[in-house]
């Protein structure tokens, strides 16, 4: 009889064993399986953060030098087709009087930018933005252009520094040995293009993107 009671109980001992063992596999196994979840959270982090990167202060940074870009290829493809100016907005100058000289001047009355009138004279003419070198030329193309509804027409000066480094040129390359200023001109500040005014003929500095007619000189 004793026999059997011990092996009986010999037998519970080692079942209660075999029961805890596959319990902690068990529970082994399910923090196995809950470890990868925990480890997606980083994953998760990631995103947010690229999201927060798309979303922040350098994505708007990013923005302004795309449009900064494009602000400035924009105006370059519309200078190449730039159409070049119908006759009927254009008026021929005749060359100073008293004077022999071959060149030939043209008031173009469509408003253009600095830059897109440089390019009008060079391409459509052969020639550039008119230089002036004394009063007699300054004159007559004064003349010429005071009926303009404009108050102002391009010539080819423009200014280069600032300061003592500022410095005065013709976009032609000519030298600047005559200049023709209004009363407080040229001031310290302002655009660094050079305009004529279609009364008194006097000079002022402009912004170079404003809009204005402008004189060829070929």
């Amino acid at each position: 009889m004793k026999l059997p009671l011990l092996l009986a109980l010999l037998f519970g001992a080692v079942s209660a064993l075999h029961l805890r063992s596959e319990t902690s596999n068990f529970e082994s196994l399910l923090g196995a399986k809950t470890l990868p979840e925990d480890e997606e959270m980083p994953e998760q982090e990631v995103e947010e953060l690229e999201t927060e990167e798309e979303g922040g202060p350098g994505s708007e940074d990013a923005s302004k030098e795309d449009g900064a870009v494009e602000s400035i290829s924009v105006p370059d493809l519309v200078d190449k087709n730039l159409p070049c100016p119908e006759e009927e907005d254009t008026v021929q100058l005749v060359g100073v009087p008293g004077r022999q000289t071959c060149r030939r001047y043209l008031l173009v009355r469509r408003p253009h930018t600095f830059d897109q009138a440089r390019l009008t004279c060079q391409r459509c003419y052969r020639g550039n933005l008119v230089s002036i070198h004394n009063f007699n030329l300054n004159y007559r193309i004064q003349l010429s252009v005071r009926g303009l509804n404009q108050g102002q027409v391009w010539i080819g000066g423009r200014i280069i520094g600032s300061g003592r480094c500022r410095r005065f040129q013709w976009v032609d390359g000519s030298h600047w040995n005559f200049a023709f200023w209004a009363a407080g001109q040229p001031s310290v500040r302002g655009g660094h293009c050079v305009a004529l005014c279609t009364r008194g003929g006097h000079w002022r500095r402009a912004p170079c993107r404003r809009r204005l007619p402008f004189v060829c000189s070929y």
